[in-house]
């Protein structure tokens, strides 16, 4: 077994102020020997991010935090970090990493503070022109609320913490701009943390957070800090051989939340990405009782290539919407035997449906295509967005079609099946 030993400098580790790391990390790459069985290199243990020590950072110098009501900890993180960012003499604005190439050759790579800057925006930094390419979907209402909500947080703070302590929070540090910086950071570049006390922290963890998300990836469990080492270790779920790129989860995410918190969409079909469909069923008006009441029924439906059933009564549809809307139109069908009345509900249904997911299609507009070098990050991404759920919308129309098309192929056979029969019987 090989060891590369990475000492990084002094990194901001706990959300609390309480734990930050002194000292820096140890992170330990083991590399399994090549076995003359196998021609590939495995990863035996993949980053293990030894926490040496931790230091004490005084809340004292802090006292105007007491005077603010309901101030949480992630809210003096972001205030922090906004500070920090402009500190010169910051132990936590470097991070020079020390790696072995090929056993043989040191290479050193340089990672600052402020070198974040450039690489985690994320879809709350969109432009105007990309906030306008959203136009048609709910990312765009989504990314609005976002800011909204942080611009609402910002005007409690500000300017009432300049204006009462300049020399703590400078005007010209503490703007909208740099707060939502600092949040995008957070966002974007940290992960949730289980310490030994129990507590769950939000950390920032050189190295570990430049691990990029994957729909298929190798590390899925981790988060917990290992009492008897005092380490925090990122076991493979799966195998990850020499010179593939090691991929972890950020959870269960929609690639609209993975854009608007991390600035990036996955590679692959996302499991998790769905279209929101909110239907407004009126039943049948009881004479005696009055007009019923509507009734709102939410559901999310995938991109239909996900499905492995496309037959009658499936569709490639969610079996939830299929049968709220099957029982909307004819509370007494129970059977899912192959009768008239069954496939005609199921033939309404899927027309319904087709109908409401063309207007969504049409409302996305034509596909766009990307302009490469002449077309801003923002735009490029958004566009890629909108493209994606164009497909998916795309897709679930399709089904709706190709459902009614077998729908209206077995009508015909009923059909034709009735017809030789009353002919049989006018032959006898």
């Amino acid at each position: 077994m090989k060891k590369f030993n990475h000492e990084l400098a002094n990194a901001l580790s706990n959300a609390s102020w309480q734990h930050a790391i002194d000292d820096g990390v140890t992170l330990v790459l083991d590399l399994a020997e090549t076995d003359p069985f196998y021609e590939k290199k495995k990863l035996k243990d993949v980053l293990d991010v030894l926490l040496r020590r931790a230091r004490i950072i005084n809340f004292n110098e802090f006292p105007i935090f007491e005077k603010v009501d309901g101030i949480s900890e992630e809210t003096m993180l972001l205030l922090w970090s906004m500070k920090e960012k402009h500190n010169n003499n910051s132990k936590f604005k470097l991070y020079l990493i020390r790696y072995r190439n090929n056993l043989t050759q040191f290479k050193y790579l340089t990672c600052i503070f402020m070198h974040l800057i450039f690489f985690h925006n994320s879809g709350l930094s969109f432009g105007i022109d990309a906030v306008m390419a959203l136009d048609g979907t709910l990312l765009l209402e989504e990314i609005v609320q976002a800011k909204e909500h942080l611009r609402a947080q910002y005007d409690e703070l500000f300017p009432a913490l300049s204006d009462h302590n300049p020399e703590v929070f400078p005007p010209e540090l503490y703007t909208w701009e740099q707060f939502l910086w600092a949040c995008e950071l957070w966002y974007s570049n940290s992960m949730k943390v289980i310490f030994r006390d129990g507590k769950l922290r939000t950390c920032l963890i050189p190295i570990a957070g430049f691990l990029n998300h994957s729909i298929c990836p190798h590390i899925m469990h981790y988060g917990r800090i290992d009492a008897s080492t005092n380490s925090l270790k990122f076991p493979l779920s799966r195998p990850c051989h020499s010179g593939e790129q090691c991929f972890l989860s950020y959870g269960n995410f929609s690639s609209s939340h993975l854009l608007t918190f991390y600035g990036f969409l996955p590679q692959g079909d996302n499991p998790y990405d769905v279209i929101p469909l909110d239907i407004d069923v009126v039943r049948n008006e009881d004479p005696e009782v009055g007009p019923a009441p509507c009734e709102w029924s939410s559901h999310m439906v995938r991109g239909t290539w996900l499905s492995k059933n496309h037959e009658i009564f499936h569709y490639g549809l969610p079996h939830p919407l299929l049968d709220h809307l099957r029982r909307a139109r004819n509370s007494a069908l129970q059977s899912s035997t192959l009768t008239r009345e069954l496939l005609q509900t199921d033939l309404d249904v899927l027309r319904d449906l087709s109908s409401t997911f063309e207007a969504m299609l049409e409302n996305l507009g034509d596909e766009k295509i990307d302009n490469g070098e002449q077309t801003s990050w923002d735009v490029k991404l958004a566009t890629e967005f909108k493209n994606l759920q164009r497909r998916i919308v795309s897709s679930i129309s399709t089904s709706c079609n190709t459902g009614c098309e077998l729908l209206e192929s077995e009508f015909a056979k009923e059909d034709r099946l009735l017809n030789l029969n009353h002919h049989h019987d006018w032959l006898a």
